[in-house]
């Protein structure tokens, strides 16, 4: 009930000329999994409405709790079969960058079919970089910082501890 909520709303959004921009993938943290009792990371999708350009300002005016996440975007060169392997969904993987999302918590992360029903909290997306790079998404040797007010206030050698395998 909650993608068919989502879909729809989605549908809406392109038939009053938004276009596809792509999907996320939110909640896949072992954590995550488990608080929410589900076995796979829950699927939402981006708009090109919703991309905000870098150093744009967004109005909060209205929101209940909004958050801004960092994020990994991982960048599909090709379409993968619903049925394909490990292997050939790394091999269509074009690359990585950096973005952000810019949620609204409207309600705390318990109930998956809310959750979903409101495209994973997802308001604006922030794509950051040059264009995306490491083909296959290969993860070693990556470190994310996050700098605030030009001082460093977090970092991590493994990103895929907080969004659960990109693969």
């Amino acid at each position: 009930r909650g993608m068919q909520a989502q879909l729809a709303a989605r549908r809406k959004r392109l038939d009053a000329g938004d276009q596809p921009l792509g999907w996320k993938v939110g909640f896949g943290a072992p954590a995550m999994l488990q608080l929410l009792n589900i076995s796979a990371p829950l699927v939402g999708f981006l708009t090109r409405n919703a991309r905000v350009q870098s150093g744009r300002s967004v109005s909060f005016a209205g929101w209940s709790k909004p958050v801004l996440e960092p994020e990994i975007a991982v960048h599909i060169g090709r379409d993968v079969p619903a049925d394909a392997d490990g292997e050939t969904a790394t091999a269509a993987i074009a690359g990585i960058s950096p973005a952000f999302e810019i949620v609204d918590l409207t309600a705390p992360p318990q109930d998956p079919e809310r959750i979903l029903s409101d495209n994973i909290y997802q308001r604006h997306v922030v794509l950051g970089g040059a264009g995306p790079a490491r083909a296959g998404a290969a993860a070693a040797g990556l470190t994310c910082r996050i700098i605030r007010r030009g001082a460093e206030s977090a970092r991590t050698t493994d990103p895929q501890a907080n969004t659960g395998e990109w693969i």
